[in-house]
Formats: structure tokens, C-alpha cells, sequence
């Protein structure tokens, strides 16, 4: 037993190494730390006293150094695992006996603990540290009991701890030479729990509030009460608003991304389409070639025909006669040759017709001519 025990302390100084992590897996599997017996520390073995420099050179397996640190250990926190710690690898070959104190005691010298004894006797069981607990431990150690438990030194931190009318309750330790001294772990306490609890007293009864206990339970009024359940419903609306401002943000985010992605695609069908528009429609695009090409293809296949107005072009005019002088040949036609040898006198109707009225033999010429056309026609 007591070989095992001096192997699980070396591993313990070796923990923070990479390779002890599957030793310290084991040790954290192992049974709990075993209670004192009310009659003390029996052996067979010799209990010569050691000294501290025999002690830290070590000692044989199946005489471990007994150390022995005492305390209240209320709300077990990692300052009193280090301080343990520190006490069990104080030396090579260590037993640590843990000693707590009743809460009749603690009440009486120290004052009102969060734990009940029992509670704290358990904590202290499961301290991978801890070889052996001590229930109803004394305030102040005597020679007697360090007797009955067969103990070599007392671990403790070298700050001179006032109490039950003592400068230190640990003065007679020291002077005996059976003292070791551990660090304290600064920013954290039972003292500074308790504080952080009551500064944050009404966070605290909320929390329990909304967990189910009753106001009762908390010691708290009736108008305490509704004033706590008015604040957490406040803060649940609170927290309503806040998820539904960040949902709307993400929603908003989404959008804009989405905005984003269909403004680029766009833009690419955009550059797209008007890159085919200028290949197909442009200068040199294939419309103007294919209009080239089919235009050629016509000319070959029907050339021009002869301008308007070309003598040879068009076979009426050929055969048509000038309007100036339709009047005298439809005059010669339509009217008999005057006889030589009567005179034309001026005053005559035909000779006042052609000579008054130009416009009118215009329009006579005119008819003729067209008369002429159908009758050729």
C-alpha cells in the first residue's frame, strides 16, 4: 500500500509531461481517499522521528513522510487543490493526511460556512492528492494528536494565521522544526466567492428564480419576488430583440449578397448579349455580309434595266409625235383647205379665235393630241 501510494506521488510531480497523461487517466479512476480511524495511525514499523533534510531525501517505501494539513476547505476551489498539491510533493515518499474541521468549530472560531461538514469531508475524499481524511479536526494542533496520527510535519502557508486568541496557531509547529510552508494561490478564495455571490446577489436569486426554486426557498419577499419575475421577463423580451435584430441582420446580409450575385450575373448576360448584338449587326458583322452577299447574288442573277427616259427603252415613245404638232395636223385634217383666193379677212370668227384666245387653242391642241394618242393606240 504504501509502495503504491509513493509511485502515485512521484506521478504526480511527473503530470504535466506528455507521456504520464495515461498514468494520470488511472489515477483518477482509483478508489477515493480513505477516513482516519478514530484510534490513530497504527504500524508495526518503527515511527522514528525524521527530519527535514533526511525527509527530502527520501525515505523507504514502507516508511512515507506523513504530512499533515488542515483547513476548512469550503466551497473546494483550485487554491486549495494547489495548496494540497504542494503539500504531497513537498517531499519524495509523502503520505498527506487531510484534516477538516466540524462545523461546530468553524461556526465558532471562523464563522458561517456555505458547505455543511459532511459535504466538505466528501470534497476533500476526491482530491487525487489526498491519501487520508480527517473528520472533526482540532483548531489547534496538540501534541497528542500529532502523536496518535503518527505525523512528521504540518504543511500550511507561512502567513502567521490569527485565531482563538493565538498571533499564530501555528507557532509551536514551527519552533518544533515540523513545519513546511505552501504558497497561497492569489484571485481566488472561499472569501472572494462568497463575495462575488452577494455583490451579485439579486443576478443570483433571479437565476434560481427561472430554475425553479421557490421564493421560500430563497428567503425572499413577496414584493422581492415580483420585482425579480418582473426582470426576467423583461430580459427575456430583451433577449427576444436581440435574436430577432441579429436574424434580421443575417436576413439583410443574405440579401445583399444575393442582390450582389444577380447584379454580377446580369452584368455578365448584359456584356454577353451585346458583344453577339455587335458580332451579328455591327460594320463587319455577318448581317452586312450575308446583305452583301445576297445583293451580289441578285445582280448576278437579274442586272439592271435601262434608265427612264432612254430612246431605246421605251417603244411608245418611239412611236408617239410631239403635242406641238398635233393642232396643225388635226386642223389640217378636220377643217378643209381655204381656197387660195379668198382672202383671210381679220375680221372673220376664225381669225378672232386664234388670235384672242391663246389659252383656249392650248386647250384645243391638247384634246387633239390626246385623241390622236388613243386612235394610235
Amino acid at each position: 500500500m504504501a509502495g503504491k501510494r509513493r509511485g502515485r506521488g512521484s506521478n504526480v510531480q511527473q503530470q504535466q509531461t506528455p507521456q504520464n497523461r495515461g498514468g494520470g487517466r488511472r489515477r483518477a479512476l482509483r478508489q477515493p481517499a480513505a477516513f482516519a480511524r478514530s484510534t490513530g495511525y497504527e504500524t508495526t514499523i518503527p515511527h522514528e522521528k525524521l527530519t527535514i533534510a533526511q525527509a527530502r531525501r527520501g525515505t523507504p517505501a514502507n516508511r512515507p513522510v506523513r504530512v499533515y494539513a488542515d483547513g476548512i476547505f469550503d466551497l473546494f476551489h483550485s487554491g486549495h487543490a494547489r495548496a494540497l498539491m504542494q503539500a504531497k510533493n513537498v517531499f519524495p515518499n509523502t503520505h498527506l493526511i487531510v484534516g477538516v474541521c466540524s462545523d461546530e468549530l468553524t461556526h465558532k472560531y471562523k464563522g458561517y460556512t456555505v458547505m455543511t461538514e459532511s459535504e466538505r469531508y466528501e470534497a476533500l475524499l476526491h482530491c487525487r492528492y489526498v491519501d487520508e481524511v480527517v473528520r472533526d479536526a482540532p483548531w489547534s494542533l496538540t501534541p497528542e494528536f500529532l502523536q496518535k496520527h503518527k505525523i512528521d510535519f504540518v504543511a500550511h502557508d507561512d502567513i502567521p494565521y490569527t485565531s482563538a486568541g493565538s498571533e499564530d496557531v501555528y507557532k509551536h509547529i514551527k519552533e518544533a522544526g515540523m513545519f513546511v510552508a505552501t504558497q497561497r494561490t492569489d484571485g481566488i478564495s472561499t472569501s472572494d466567492l462568497i463575495t462575488r455571490i452577494v455583490r451579485d446577489y439579486d443576478i443570483y436569486v433571479r437565476r434560481n428564480l427561472q430554475r425553479g426554486y421557490t421564493a421560500r426557498e430563497l428567503n425572499v419577499g413577496f414584493i422581492n419576488e415580483k420585482k425579480y419575475r418582473l426582470q426576467n421577463q423583461v430580459d427575456k423580451m430583451k433577449e427576444t430583440v436581440r435574436t430577432v435584430e441579429e436574424k434580421s441582420k443575417h436576413f439583410v446580409y443574405r440579401v445583399e449578397e444575393k442582390s450582389q450575385d444577380l447584379i454580377h450575373k446580369w452584368e455578365e448576360k448584359s456584356r454577353e448579349f451585346i458583344g453577339n448584338f455587335l458580332e451579328l449587326f455591327g460594320p463587319d458583322g455577318a448581317w452586312h455580309v450575308i446583305q452583301e452577299r445576297s445583293g451580289r447574288m441578285l445582280q448576278a442573277l437579274s442586272p439592271y434595266s435601262s434608265p427612264r427616259g432612254s430612246p431605246s427603252s421605251s417603244p411608245t415613245r418611239r412611236r408617239s409625235v410631239s403635242p406641238d404638232s398635233f393642232p396643225s395636223s388635226a386642223s389640217a385634217s378636220a377643217s378643209p383647205p381655204s381656197s387660195p383666193s379668198s382672202p383671210s379677212s381679220p375680221s372673220s370668227p376664225s381669225s378672232k379665235s386664234s388670235h384672242s384666245s391663246p389659252k383656249k387653242g392650248k386647250r384645243s391642241s391638247l384634246k387633239a393630241a390626246s385623241t390622236y394618242s388613243r386612235h394610235v393606240q
